[in-house]
């Protein structure tokens, strides 16, 4: 890295933007008066650096600025041409893509489609799916510097889910199996707006419940939104960690909880089938009866279910590292600055 740069963009995934912004640049983020969805600037309770800034909306054709980065379609095609000068869009520039393509799995080509653009994908999975059109394309894959320092316990006999909006994002995220599985474990849910589903747990309790619902019922709890400096701490008194998400990118939530030293359970969908190995650091399978058993076997011996955490600590560690993360988004920004 010749000099240090300064690169602007906008508040899309929280903990990711702050693993990014270990990269040894300054980082500008887009904010507005309202700070709407995206523009939120250096919110929330995370230990921003001092390499992050705030960019007022109505200033950045003023600021001067070395690198773009994209993260949202609505920012590429709505803040890029509303915001930003002729010169600034001449700028090199680099979007980062979070998600598969949702439209259709296969046959969705990506809004961008500009060779003069990097595309970087968060997952090989996504990379495989997404139509990258004309774009170079780079994979990039998650890398997480822990926000506190915890390690697992599994004194719960409980699993933990953690998924934002799970009620309004339905079948995707998985709040089917969710419901379903919360009947056969205990499971205690966290996530933005997970307060929605509390009637679930109602109904568990209901009069002619089963012994075995009112169990979960009284060792599963909502959680609600929790702050992330309290997720870690959180997560490793729970006995495993359960993802109900059929399409989605590996999400970091499921590393954090790898790196707590909880053992994953969840469906083998996306990029996930490259991380837990049956029997070593977790489960998966497509069936959720399946996943059922396996929970219920974590539940009933806890050597095992640490065990397991120790080998799913070991590989989140030896993959998503924030040293190999770091090195490669330096490569990838030199590579569109010259």
């Amino acid at each position: 890295m010749s000099r240090r740069l300064r690169i602007l963009t906008w508040h899309v995934h929280g903990n990711y933007l702050y693993n990014l912004t270990q990269v040894p640049h300054d980082f500008y983020l887009v904010t507005d008066a309202a700070r709407s969805t995206h523009h939120g600037g250096r919110s929330g309770s995370l230990p921003w650096g001092d390499n992050v800034h705030e960019a007022p909306a109505d200033r950045l054709q003023e600021m001067p600025i070395d690198v773009l980065l994209f993260q949202s379609r609505a920012e590429w095609e709505g803040d890029r041409q509303q915001l930003l000068s002729e010169a600034q869009r001449r700028l090199p520039c680099i979007y980062l893509e979070h998600d598969p393509p949702q439209e259709h799995p296969t046959a969705t080509k990506h809004w961008v489609d500009n060779p003069e653009v990097l595309l970087v994908h968060v997952t090989p999975f996504n990379a495989l799916m997404w139509d990258s059109g004309a774009c170079p394309v780079r994979v990039i894959e998650h890398g997480v510097k822990p926000l506190v320092s915890a390690r697992y316990t599994g004194a719960r006999e409980c699993g933990i889910v953690v998924v934002n909006n799970m009620a309004r994002r339905g079948r995707r995220l998985g709040l089917d199996i969710y419901r379903d599985m919360a009947r056969e474990v205990p499971l205690s849910l966290a996530g933005m707006g997970s307060e929605e589903l509390q009637a679930d747990r109602r109904s568990a309790a209901r009069p002619g419940a089963s012994a075995t619902d009112r169990r979960s019922e009284s060792r599963g709890e909502i959680l609600g939104e929790v702050n992330q400096l309290r997720l870690p701490g959180l997560m490793a008194e729970h006995r495993f960690f359960f993802n109900p998400i059929r399409y989605t990118s590996l999400g970091l939530a499921v590393i954090e909880a790898m790196l707590v030293g909880l053992p994953i359970v969840g469906l083998a969908t996306t990029e996930l089938v490259t991380v837990i190995r049956n029997g070593e650091n977790g489960f998966i399978d497509t069936r959720p009866d399946r996943l059922a058993t396996a929970m219920k076997q974590l539940l009933a011996d806890p050597a095992q279910a640490r065990s397991m955490g120790e080998a799913a600590r070991r590989t989140a560690e030896e993959r998503f590292g924030i040293e190999r993360f770091v090195a490669e988004w330096r490569r990838a920004i030199d590579s569109v600055t010259g």
